[in-house]
């Protein structure tokens, strides 16, 4: 087995684990707080030549405490995010994400209507090209960012993310040769 097949295989593993430890942790995945979808737009900083990408973005955003069985501050949440799009490295190609993050609502700067918060997450990304040196195709996604929610109506929250992004293969692979970038989303809870 080709070790782009192990590291896929080892992915698929983590995420099937994952969507089961609801049944061996008695939690569930099926009723978040918020449903979001949103779009993201990003560019990478290095290495050169840089790339820019588009994505569809569908999130779940949880009760922290309730997905992890321990005391948890009120305003940490935990959000699951999948992403979809393209990238425009020699021509258009594919760029698809699955992330896990834990956001906290930051509650001093709070108004009636503004609900700004950080957040913090990994998760596996896939994408249709190579940075010279990358290695593999199928990495890991760090990022870190920060956003704001804001409230239209009762029924209507839009929100703003800003993130700094890394994606690299954790030395699963001796090629290794990382991607930096940031990219803002701008959505909507439903």
């Amino acid at each position: 087995m080709s070790f782009t097949s192990r590291a896929i295989a080892i992915s698929v593993c983590a995420f099937l684990f994952f969507c089961q430890a609801g049944t061996i942790y008695a939690f569930s995945l099926s009723s978040p707080e918020k449903k979001g979808i949103a779009l993201s737009a990003g560019s990478s900083y290095d290495p050169e030549p840089t790339f820019s990408f588009l994505q569809l973005s569908l999130s779940a955003l949880y009760d922290y405490e309730s997905i992890w069985g321990h005391q948890a501050p009120a305003p940490l949440k935990f959000k699951l995010e999948s992403n979809l799009g393209g990238a425009d490295w020699s021509g258009t190609r594919l760029l698809a994400s699955f992330n896990f993050y834990a956001l906290y609502y930051l509650q001093a700067l709070e108004t009636r209507t503004i609900r700004p918060y950080i957040e913090g997450g990994v998760g596996i990304v896939y994408t249709d090209f190579q940075v010279e040196g990358q290695g593999l195709r199928v990495n890991f996604n760090p990022q870190a960012g920060i956003g704001c929610e804001w409230q239209i109506n009762p029924a209507t929250t839009l929100f703003g993310t800003l993130h700094a992004y890394h994606i690299s293969n954790g030395g699963l692979d001796d090629d290794n040769r990382g991607i930096n970038g940031v990219l803002f989303q701008v959505g909507s809870f439903f």
